[in-house]
């Protein structure tokens, strides 16, 4: 993993240790995710986790990104989710098309999973070494990339839950 530069520190609070168990329990959960209910806690956790994220006030700073998360496990991960999501994984976006059919849907569950996975990792690895760092990598991250994620997960998790599909 490449070194982060963090121009300023961070005061380092209970909010960031809060993010970090969330972080964790996270992570726990996808990898244990052949486990029964497994997905209903992640449709309770998320929620929290987007409000913790939201919560902090990292400052804007320059980092040097981690290393790119190996890609083959990344694919491994991403279609182990997929088989265990079976029906439950695809979902419409808001520009799909629903007459185009089925095939047409954009939207994966165990996509969005599984990047948001990929980036609470990285955080937590660097956040034993440099917790300030990691609040900014977790900040930064969110706002170009997982947090769309999240969102998206979190919409469709609801869905899921008010069909029973949970």
């Amino acid at each position: 993993m490449n070194a982060m530069t963090c121009s300023t520190p961070l005061p380092v609070t209970g909010l960031y240790d809060d993010v970090a168990a969330l972080a964790k329990r996270y992570c726990d959960l996808i990898e244990a995710c052949d486990q029964p209910g497994w997905l209903a806690e992640i449709a309770r956790l998320l929620p929290r986790l987007h409000a913790a994220i939201m919560s902090m006030r990292a400052p804007h700073r320059t980092i040097d990104h981690p290393a790119p998360v190996d890609l083959d496990a990344r694919f491994d991960l991403f279609a182990r989710l997929r088989h265990l999501l079976g029906d439950r994984d695809s979902y419409w976006l808001e520009f799909d098309s629903a007459s185009e059919g089925a095939e047409a849907m954009t939207g994966s569950l165990a996509d969005d999973l599984t990047d948001i996975y990929c980036e609470l990792k990285q955080g937590l690895c660097l956040f034993e070494r440099n917790p300030e760092c990691a609040v900014a990598a977790w900040s930064h991250g969110y706002v170009r990339h997982w947090g769309q994620h999240l969102i998206d997960a979190e919409r469709h998790l609801a869905m899921l839950r008010a069909k029973a599909r949970l």
